[in-house]
């Protein structure tokens, strides 16, 4: 089979690393366009560009895959298949319908649940114990089109985005190339999603990284796990606005107010929540590094009965 991949993350990587390995042929990989980062905004090269060009993979970078242009020059390499795995835009109908077979996509949820833009925080955020991966047809619908393979797996107690991601992306390539191997073989498995029990997975406003001490203190450890490290969850106290990584649930409860410090000393800061603490164990002010809790207070004052998010 002829291959056009289509991939941008992190999470993609082990799935173009996979079919290079399973010797299929790749005929080009197509990702997003070098952004700029960081201070100097340089341009940086998205990860799958990166590994392409290690490679020695035929590359293209349309600004919008949805251009005639862009349209046109994918058509130009006549591919029996398309895979995509976490490209970043919409791939219009004229792509979809154009290969023999198709196009199919790694997604990082067991559709219907968690359709959309961010499953894998939306997943961590709900206190899900298990998520998964699946290989889909894609149709004109977002993450609507049929179920080829599907692998549940479970989701750590202290696993946060970055750690699960990681393992799903390992999950996908390997879901991927057994996919692969079945549409290879000429059988295509498909059953259509049932609709009724979909959720979507939309992406995480900027709102959602502020931490609100008013909630029980396992719904505060879900959503510190699933932004951390990136975009990660914050909190304030008085001008400064510091990060949060890595917590851990304290069942008991004090007679203070939600975000008030309880017990504070030089291995670990104590908040009260609405229900339950929560032990601060990492965190990073703005401009610094992240550091665990016992280097962060050697540096920054904090004292039992001041109250973060004020």
């Amino acid at each position: 089979m002829k291959i056009v991949f289509m991939g941008t993350s992190e999470f993609s990587v082990p799935s173009l690393q996979k079919i290079l390995e399973a010797d299929h042929e790749i005929i080009g990989v197509i990702t997003q366009p070098d952004r700029p980062r960081g201070r100097g905004q340089k341009l940086i090269p998205s990860p799958i560009k990166e590994f392409a060009l290690k490679h020695g993979l035929e590359i293209y970078q349309p600004e919008k895959i949805r251009d005639e242009a862009a349209i046109d020059y994918v058509r130009s390499w006549d591919p029996d298949l398309v895979v995509v795995v976490s490209y970043g835009q919409i791939i219009p109908l004229e792509i979809l319908d154009f290969p023999k077979l198709g196009c199919i996509n790694v997604h990082a949820s067991l559709l219907p649940r968690y359709r959309g833009a961010a499953p894998i925080q939306r997943a961590i955020m709900a206190g899900e114990h298990v998520s998964g991966v699946t290989t889909m047809a894609m149709d004109k619908g977002l993450d609507t089109g049929d179920i080829i393979m599907q692998l549940p797996v479970k989701i750590g107690a202290d696993m946060d985005h970055g750690i699960y991601s990681e393992v799903l992306a390992t999950a996908g390539a390997d879901l991927l190339i057994d996919t692969l191997a079945v549409i290879k073989s000429g059988s295509y498995p498909r059953r259509k999603q049932d609709s009724a029990k979909a959720t979507y997975a939309h992406m995480i406003s900027r709102e959602e990284e502020r931490i609100k001490w008013q909630k029980p203190a396992l719904t505060i450890y879900n959503q510190i796990r699933a932004l951390s490290p990136q975009p990660a969850a914050y909190t304030s106290f008085g001008d400064n606005r510091f990060k949060i990584f890595s917590t851990r649930v304290v069942d008991d409860n004090a007679s203070a107010a939600p975000g008030e410090i309880v017990e504070i000393n030089p291995t670990r800061i104590l908040v009260q929540c609405a229900n339950g603490m929560l032990e601060i164990r990492e965190l990073q002010l703005a401009g610094k590094k992240r550091m665990p809790s016992s280097e962060f207070l050697k540096g920054f004052k904090l004292k039992t009965g001041d109250v973060l998010g004020n």
